[in-house]
């Protein structure tokens, strides 16, 4: 079982504050490996494409058909956020396959930092800013309020409401089912370290890419929501 995270304790203009240190350590981990993996990429950038370039155009051009089909106009505009929350989301997702527990700490362990629900809040609460400031950019007050009758303010409230769900929705399913399977991972290593963990964790692989998908897919139908027309 996992010996929970690596805290440290500190004091900050007076206040006591906390930092789950292993969290912050894999996150920038996984924002360096993206900028070296960047660098690669566009370095030499050529008509005939290397195959880390044909990989990564190839991922990059699914987002940008997904975003023009899904946003009527302007879309091109979101598509930094969403292809970066999506290549951000599937490294950290990944890491917690890689043999991490094995440095030891003073306490707890370096594993995925989408398992602690501080990251995946965090980013809920990104994309939930991101598409609300889109929508009141391109709608300003009908944004919320469609019409101003009995039913339009049913239909705002409704819609308040849900400014909160999304967002924790998002937080709780992408912690859930990456701190589920590493748990599940690390309850078999216990049982037996030899072949019985191996076809959870090829499966932990591709729940790792899935989830970072629906994270995305997911952010790019609230955008959507956001500004487009309605008819």
């Amino acid at each position: 079982m996992s010996e929970g995270h690596w805290i440290v304790n500190t004091v900050i203009g007076g206040h006591p504050m906390a930092f789950n240190m292993d969290t912050l350590v894999a996150m920038w981990a996984a924002m360096l490996f993206l900028l070296f993996i960047s660098f690669l990429t566009t370095r030499n950038l050529s008509i005939f494409p290397g195959k880390l370039q044909f990989f990564m155009e190839n991922i990059l051009g699914y987002f940008d058909n997904l975003i023009k089909g899904m946003i009527q106009k302007d879309g091109e505009k979101h598509f930094p956020l969403i292809a970066s929350l999506f290549l951000f989301i599937v490294t950290a997702n990944l890491m917690g396959q890689l043999p991490l527990k094995m440095i030891e700490l003073k306490s707890g362990e370096i594993a995925s930092p989408t398992n602690d629900i501080n990251l995946t809040a965090g980013l809920a609460i990104i994309v939930l800013v991101y598409y609300v400031s889109a929508g009141l950019m391109k709608k300003k007050g009908k944004f919320l309020l469609h019409e101003f009758s009995f039913v339009g303010i049913i239909s705002m409230l409704v819609e308040i409401l849900e400014l909160f769900t999304r967002p924790l929705t998002l937080a709780l399913r992408l912690f859930g089912n990456i701190l589920a399977g590493e748990i599940l991972i690390t309850a078999l290593l216990g049982l037996c370290a030899w072949g019985l963990p191996l076809p959870i964790m090829f499966f932990e692989i591709l729940v790792a890419c899935v989830q970072a998908l629906v994270f995305t897919m997911l952010t790019t139908v609230y955008i959507a929501t956001a500004v487009n027309d309605e008819h």
